[in-house]
């Protein structure tokens, strides 16, 4: 299954992204997590990148690209991939459907997540990530059980720069500007799928249901 998750940030796609790799085998490719592995090994990709991510901005396109056209290239993809926070602007989705076409590749459905935007930002201001092995915490929801460290590994959980509230406020910002006119894009190319993001388990049956998975 080849699939793109579309959603705000904090609308849930990791976590449906996951539950879907799970059923089917697929691989869960993230910009996202790729960008933060570059940052913290400080490759030139990660420098680069890091001065736009911490400021809540869109990582410009040809760095993007090239990290994507090497990922996809990997033997795990061969069971079917999905797409978790790319394409991000319409000049990506375009550069996505040229390159999927050279590869002889296709999607099989593109996701929008819709989630309001004050649970967003309840949701990402309260988050908090480990910074050994990048375990995700909630301070209302999920602690960890000794404040500030990590259950699994004692590493220091924090709060990541890119999930302040005015960090967040932006990135929801950019989305709206930038991101939300994809799902007009995916439309009119006739494989878009709206689904209410109430919870990861709503979401999934849904997608399972329309795609006969």
């Amino acid at each position: 299954m080849k699939l793109i998750l579309l959603g705000a940030p904090g609308a849930g796609k990791g976590t449906v992204a996951k539950m879907l790799t799970a059923i089917d085998g697929s691989v869960q490719i993230s910009t996202g997590d790729i960008l933060r592995a570059a940052v913290k090994d400080g490759t030139d990709l990660g420098k680069k990148a890091k001065a736009f991510m911490d400021a809540g901005d869109l990582v410009p396109d040809d760095l993007i690209m090239g990290i994507m056209k090497e990922r996809l290239k990997e033997d795990d993809c061969k069971s079917g991939y999905l797409l978790d926070g790319f394409p991000r602007t319409i000049p990506q989705a375009e550069a996505l459907k040229v390159m999927l076409t050279e590869m002889g590749e296709k999607l099989d459905g593109v996701i929008n997540l819709s989630v309001p935007r004050e649970v967003i930002l309840d949701r990402l201001t309260t988050r908090r990530t480990c910074v050994g092995c990048g375990a995700i915490y909630n301070v209302k929801s999920n602690p960890p059980k000794v404040e500030g460290k990590c259950d699994a590994c004692g590493a220091d959980v924090v709060q990541r720069d890119d999930e302040t509230e005015e960090a967040i406020s932006n990135r929801l910002d950019v989305y709206n500007e930038k991101t939300a006119p994809l799902a007009d894009f995916y439309r009119k190319e006739g494989n878009l799928m709206d689904i209410e993001a109430t919870s990861s388990d709503v979401v999934v049956a849904a997608i399972k249901s329309k795609l006969g998975m």
